[in-house]
């Protein structure tokens, strides 16, 4: 059975950018899409008459919401395949159990009724954070959301919190037929932890030659099993939220892996997640590891 692209959808600008966006990617990958509006408002108004008017028109309300989501979903590629749901659940909750049967999750920047001025609504950092599946927050500048730069960019963590993520972006590379850039930070020892003994410039290449060694090991099986991927694999110093970020601006999806721990509650995102699910220039797929 065909896990579906799944979308929380609650009418605001963000949102919908999030449709159109989710459109193209469930086109690319031959998904169904599944737009999904959640709110407590009928488990609250739940011992109020079907008859009374007001109830008639807040469930009409919710109704429209998930319609003109959907109707605009098809007006953007009418071949692919829309369903849509009202929950009566907190969004957060509600699309953490969509995701358990979803081939990823897709949310905007923010929801409704959250402050403009905010960089990252509280719903989507909580889904990114907690989610089983992938989450992409939809997010970025023109160019980023419209996808011209025709390159994807993966920041390689380590193997442990990775794998998953290097795969992910393998596929998605291959979907778009685009360059996959694959990027490992190192930083430049501290002075409490250079050898002084050791001939000057040692240390700065050996954190380098590590680096390029831990590409070449995370990239080798998923390269193999998809030889057409144009990959291309660099090291860069500095912090890895700060080389990812910049590099944001030329890519249309910036790929992150996030370990997730049993006995904790959801991703270890750290500041790298956290940095780019609020400063990308792109969207943002935040891929979990599980153990």
């Amino acid at each position: 059975m065909e896990l579906p692209l799944v979308v929380g959808v609650d009418g605001s600008e963000p949102s919908l950018a999030a449709v159109d966006w989710a459109v193209d990617e469930a086109a690319r990958h031959g998904l169904p899409l599944r737009l999904v509006y959640a709110s407590l408002w009928e488990r609250y108004e739940g011992g109020a008459p079907s008859g009374d008017p007001e109830y008639r028109s807040e469930e009409a309300r919710l109704g429209d919401v998930v319609a003109s989501a959907a109707e605009r979903a098809r007006r953007r590629d009418p071949a692919v395949r829309v369903c849509t749901d009202v929950l009566p659940e907190d969004a957060v909750s509600a699309l953490l159990h969509e995701g358990q049967s979803a081939a990823a999750l897709v949310t905007g920047s923010r929801g409704r009724g959250e402050l403009k001025g905010l960089l990252l609504g509280s719903v989507s950092l909580s889904v990114a954070a907690r989610a089983y599946c992938p989450v992409i927050v939809v997010r970025g500048d023109r160019a980023g959301l419209a996808g011209t730069h025709e390159r994807i960019l993966l920041g390689a963590g380590d193997p442990d919190s990775t794998a998953e993520a290097v795969r992910f972006a393998f596929r998605e590379a291959e979907a778009r037929d685009c360059v996959l850039d694959v990027v490992r930070a190192w930083r430049r020892p501290t002075h409490e932890t250079i050898d002084h003994s050791a001939p000057a410039g040692i240390p700065v290449r050996l954190h380098e030659q590590r680096a390029s060694l831990l590409l070449d090991v995370l990239l080798r099986g998923p390269a193999a099993e998809r030889p057409g991927v144009r990959v291309r694999p660099a090291t860069a110093e500095g912090p890895a939220r700060t080389v990812l970020l910049k590099r944001s601006a030329a890519a249309d999806l910036v790929i992150i892996g996030a370990r997730r721990r049993k006995g904790h509650l959801g991703l270890q995102l750290g500041r790298v997640g956290h940095t780019l699910l609020h400063h990308a220039d792109c969207p943002v797929a935040i891929v979990p590891q599980h153990e």
